[in-house]
């Protein structure tokens, strides 16, 4: 049953037409994604459906009674609030019915027990019902602590950063429970666990409809129902998520190929017969020549420039970093705890980890090693200022040169024009400098907007800017701080594929899982407690050993508690000679296992599995390698401590 219905909506701003005719139907428990270019109107095509703002024409309908909630890319919150009555906010509309069936309960207590009241009684229980259950006061604090927010449960919003308020935002929505979540850009600032978390929310737990702006193409296909692109003011929809959406979208533009050249031979077969004709014409001719003039003033679909990435990579050698006994403190919290850290060429490193783990201070201590002596850097104790520090060794290689993208594009300067930005950084090829404006135009900048200013760009160009002058450095170490942000899904794609197959080494801070999985060759993962865990493969092989420790841990845990074999007397403490004998050599068949996971890690490293054209089955299978040593080894380690446990008198 449909819950929310846009009907030819249309938006402008001036002269600049976002969208005219656009239709959506949501049904019930349906899962919408909107994906589009920047700047195309993703965002103001959710507010108009929310409500927010209305459209120049069209309309947009509600069911009855049905609840909207609206998630902003920026929130607007009461300063004075705490974050849980911030949050309580989302459950007014239940708390509203449950005050309105505990006063008709009490009304019944009293002695009015009518007809009436009691059929109140029971329209309040079932909207109690349907607002999500009569257990839901604990809600704020589930939410908040899925979303990070245990700690300031109790602080004004108005003293949390950008990322903690939209956190509180998101929060407030979900414990809402509405008919129709509309959210623009739900996963921005979340880290990769609290995304799995909300994506797993939307699609196991939350009954109602959702509507989601996004560039996450991992949560498209495994969230969306239906993908909608906005494209030139159009609506596309295509069914299912990000991966048939591509294929869709590709069909399309095949097909609008082959119309746009029947258009044109038909114009050549037109023309030529009006050259032919005389003066004077019948009905027929003049038909003819309506249908010729209407094709020729029919405008073929615009082209839409694609991003193209490259760069020069300096020959760095073998070794470029590393990393040891490396400590990171945030005043007295331990962020970082004895990291040992050595990368190779053609090394590519995903880091994940819960917000504030310090993931973005390992790459600015990394940085902040660059100007000291290379091949090791100095041990002492270091500042990177606002109270973080770091000690340890920073070796980088004698030919590293490296490149650094910061969250904030904070290098760039809003003063300056596009052009003024880029032109000094612009690389050379076979000793001869680029051009610097033909180099900007493969980055989308034309020639007027090379003349803005920078504090003028929209975050998507700013994004484009930074990488544009990331990638002139001829770097052969490129340091990451979410590249993603900001960038659209085209945008995203043809930066994916120029890592894939850059020549250099990365270090990459990202919460974009499709992102990891295409372009690393391991993962660095900040665990807690000054843990840092270098795991082998791409995302999808981070995920699965994660996921069998943490299964592991668990038989482990409940090994003790499990009963006795079924026997009528306990087995006898101790090992069995076959037990002993196990427990004797699986120390070196452990160490045999890492051997070979190191011996695949390396050839999962090398830069020929990921260049253009290398056959992808390569790399998949070395991964698989990877995994299966893995499994063994936390299989063997398994072993190997219940076989000590039993040893010192505990159950096998």
């Amino acid at each position: 049953m449909t819950v929310l219905a846009a009907l030819d909506v249309a938006k402008a701003y001036g002269e600049k037409v976002l969208f005219g005719g656009a239709s959506l139907t949501v049904s019930d428990g349906e899962r919408i994604g909107v994906l589009g270019r920047n700047g195309t109107g993703k965002s103001t095509f959710a507010r108009v459906l929310a409500g927010v703002e209305v459209a120049d024409s069209g309309t947009v309908a509600i069911r009855r009674g049905a609840r909207v909630a609206f998630l902003a890319q920026e929130p607007v919150l009461d300063a004075n609030l705490t974050v849980r009555a911030s949050v309580e906010e989302g459950l007014d509309a239940w708390l509203e019915a449950r005050r309105r069936h505990d006063d008709i309960t009490r009304r019944i207590d009293a002695g009015e027990a009518t007809d009436a009241v009691l059929d109140a009684q029971l329209a309040a229980g079932a909207e109690i019902e349907r607002l999500g259950g009569w257990d839901r006061a604990h809600e704020v604090e589930r939410v908040a602590g899925h979303l990070g927010l245990t700690g300031e449960i109790e602080r004004a919003t108005g003293a949390l950063s950008g990322g903690q308020r939209r956190r509180v935002a998101l929060a407030k929505v979900l414990v809402g429970a509405p008919d129709v979540m509309i959210l623009d850009e739900p996963t921005t600032h979340l880290d990769a666990d609290t995304i799995d978390w909300l994506e797993r929310h939307l699609a196991e737990t939350f009954r109602g409809a959702v509507v989601f702006v996004t560039h996450d193409r991992w949560l498209l296909d495994r969230l969306a129902d239906r993908t909608v692109e906005l494209d030139r003011g159009a609506l596309h929809t295509y069914d299912g998520g990000y991966a048939a959406y591509l294929e869709a979208r590709a069909e399309r533009q095949a097909l609008a190929g082959r119309t746009e050249s029947n258009r044109q031979n038909f114009l050549r077969t037109e023309l030529e017969w009006l050259r032919r004709q005389p003066k004077a014409r019948g009905t027929k001719q003049k038909a003819r020549i309506d249908r010729a003039e209407a094709a020729k003033a029919a405008s073929p679909a615009r082209e839409i420039g694609q991003v193209e990435l490259s760069a020069e990579v300096a020959d760095a050698g073998r070794s470029i970093l590393d990393v040891r006994g490396l400590h990171v403190r945030a005043g007295d919290r331990l962020l970082v705890k004895g990291l040992d850290l050595a990368m190779t060429t053609g090394d590519r490193l995903g880091v994940l980890g819960p917000n504030g783990a310090g993931k973005t201070t390992l790459l600015r201590a990394i940085l902040a090693s660059v100007p000291g002596e290379r091949g090791g850097a100095p041990t002492g104790s270091r500042s990177l200022g606002s109270g973080l520090t770091f000690e340890g060794a920073i070796g980088l290689g004698r030919r590293v040169k490296v490149a650094y993208l910061d969250q904030e594009r904070a290098g760039l300067d809003g003063d300056l024009t596009v052009l003024d930005c880029v032109s000094r950084a612009v690389p050379e090829v076979a000793e001869e400098r680029v051009d610097p404006r033909t180099y900007l135009e493969r980055f989308l900048f034309d020639t007027r907007a090379q003349r803005k200013r920078v504090c003028a760009l929209s975050g998507g160009e700013r994004a484009r800017l930074a990488l544009a002058r990331l990638l002139a450095s001829a770097a052969n170490l490129l340091l990451l701080d979410e590249p993603s942000n900001d960038l659209d899904t085209d945008t995203l794609s043809a930066f994916e594929d120029f890592l894939a197959s850059y020549r250099g080494s990365l270090l990459v801070v990202t919460h974009d899982r499709y992102l990891l999985d295409r372009v690393t060759t391991g993962i660095l993962s900040f665990e807690g407690d000054g843990r840092v865990t270098r795991y082998a493969g791409a995302y999808q092989a981070y995920a699965a050993a994660v996921a069998l420790g943490a299964e592991r841990r668990k038989e482990l845990e409940e090994a003790p508690a499990r009963p006795a074999a079924r026997s009528e007397r306990p087995p006898a403490p101790g090992l069995s000679k076959n037990e002993q004998r196990e427990l004797d050599g699986i120390l070196d068949r452990i160490e045999a296992a890492e051997r070979r996971r190191v011996v695949v890690e390396e050839a999962l490293g090398d830069p020929s599995l990921y260049a253009q054209g290398a056959d992808p089955e390569r790399a998949t299978a070395a991964r698989a390698r990877v995994d299966e040593a893995t499994a063994e080894i936390a299989k063997l380690t398994a072993r190997w401590e219940a076989l000590e446990a039993k040893r010192a008198g505990g159950p096998a």
